[in-house]
């Protein structure tokens, strides 16, 4: 009798990744055995939903059950930190699921979902990785399902189509390069230490050249798919490019996985007695502030202009992490988790005012929407108030908690940085709510198609979720995990 070579334990650790990694199989046959049309649509979505749902209540048993449990000889890690960005990457999947949904081409809906749902099961497997090439494998798995989710338009133009296409073929080349960054970086740690266990990297005394090198070219990786200044041209055009659902998925799961890996990995690797080789990164979160603000300043385009102000967000995220702190995880995961809410409900927004194939993201579609649709434009208001960081939304409250994060790091000029880009945005999202409340001539406004429901259970979830944190912010703050 063979022995097996992994206790059943290592694959309870890794059954919500399971969970969603099997989902799209179920997705795919039935997508061959249902006829076209809603049905075929409408199955797609919900048992994709269902699997994630599913997923999430694993993952809620297991952190309240307080496991910590290394798998698969530490290449996978479950605990508080890996559950917590997991959970982020399940919420954002259920609302960009929404978002396919009110969309007319079955033909695509059902793979759409099933790329959508492998991609975020990578994301969940770079959440809990615990030695290099898991990190790498979680990060092909996310990547290779985006590059086909850009370029899969539902029935449009040829120019839209050609745009997709375009993004897709722009996201492939330069992300396929930050992966050589990535892997260059990882040979070179490798080579220094014997191992691609993240534990033995720490072992390693501070100036060792190849192991700096290999620190160097990795976090170059690492900042180029989170899209930090000066990597971060590529996130405005795919953004762009991609439907609309894609980009909503993208502007938080690949996030959430990246912040992730570089988590894990300054806090398990670099800590206090690499600090020289952890400085670079502040500057670039500093000037991603900045950069991400101003440049969002001469967007007409809501996508780009999301884009931009996510570039802005991960550098709030990433100065929490200055001084590599308990709090300043705690407070990082935190604003993560307002910012999923406040992000993916403005993209629910902009899902809701498209047209019935044609993606509207032209800012002159939001003018007069306080008069046609009172909700939808106070829903949009709220959500752009808090991620301009206006009390009382949870943007406010955590920009607060990273300004302390970071002033008690001793980097009083990243909490001023941070200050100066919050002034900046405040003018990019306010244009826009003046844009829907200030008197227009309506019968100049194309009327928007009528409204599907998916979306406005995004909406409605993601303006509660955002308010309570809000008001209530320890009700996130206070089970968020220690570093494990």
């Amino acid at each position: 009798m063979l022995a097996q070579p992994f206790p059943l334990s290592d694959y309870a650790a890794i059954l919500p990744l399971t969970i969603v990694a099997t989902t799209p199989l179920m997705i795919l046959l039935l997508d061959l055995i249902l006829p076209k049309g809603a049905p075929r649509r409408d199955a797609a979505v919900a048992v994709g939903i269902a699997g994630l749902l599913l997923a999430a209540y694993v993952l809620v048993r297991q952190y309240l059950a307080h496991q910590f449990a290394p798998a698969f000889g530490f290449g996978f890690i479950l605990g508080g930190f890996s559950i917590a960005f997991s959970l982020i990457v399940v919420a954002a999947a259920i609302f960009s699921l929404l978002m396919v949904l009110p969309q007319r081409d079955d033909e695509k809906v059902g793979p759409s979902c099933a790329l959508m749902l492998w991609s975020a099961a990578g994301a969940m497997l770079m959440a809990g990785a615990g030695d290099l090439m898991t990190i790498f494998l979680g990060l092909e798995i996310l990547s290779l399902a985006l590059y086909c989710l850009c370029g899969m338009v539902l029935r449009a133009s040829p120019v839209r189509l050609r745009e997709a296409r375009e993004s897709a073929l722009k996201y492939l080349i330069l992300s396929s390069m930050a992966s050589g960054f990535m892997l260059y970086g990882m040979a070179l740690l490798f080579g220094a230490t014997g191992s691609v266990n993240l534990a033995a990297l720490q072992a390693i005394p501070a100036g060792n050249p190849v192991f700096a090198m290999g620190c160097g070219l990795f976090m170059i990786g690492v900042a180029f798919k989170l899209g930090l200044v000066p990597f971060h041209v590529w996130m405005p055009d795919v953004f762009e490019g991609a439907p609309l659902p894609v980009t909503a998925f993208m502007s938080v799961v690949t996030k959430a996985g990246m912040l992730a890996v570089f988590a894990r990995f300054l806090y398990g690797v670099l800590g206090t007695d690499h600090q020289a080789l952890i400085v670079p990164v502040w500057i670039v979160a500093g000037l991603s502030m900045l950069v991400g603000n101003l440049a969002a300043l001469s967007q007409i385009d809501m996508k780009r202009l999301l884009a931009y102000s996510g570039i802005a967000q991960l550098g709030y995220i990433v100065a929490a992490l200055a001084g590599t702190s308990t709090l300043g995880m705690r407070y990082a995961l935190f604003y993560l988790g307002a910012y999923t809410f406040m992000n993916l409900g403005a993209f629910a927004v902009v899902a809701l005012i498209s047209r019935d194939q044609e993606e509207d993201s032209h800012l002159s579609a939001f003018s007069g929407l306080g008069t046609r649709h009172p909700l939808l434009a106070a829903a949009m208001a709220f959500f752009l108030l808090s991620l301009a960081g206006l009390p009382p939304t949870a943007g406010f409250i955590g920009k607060i908690l990273i300004l302390a994060s970071t002033v008690a790091a001793g980097y009083q000029w990243l909490a001023w940085l941070l200050i100066a880009g919050t002034a900046i945005s405040v003018y990019v999202y306010i244009k826009i709510v003046r844009a829907m409340y200030v008197p227009v001539d309506l019968a100049h406004i194309r009327e928007i198609r009528p409204l599907s429901y998916a979306p406005w259970i995004a909406v409605a979830v993601c303006a509660v979720a955002t308010i309570a944190l809000g008001i209530y912010p320890a009700a996130l703050h206070d089970v968020l995990p220690r570093i494990r």
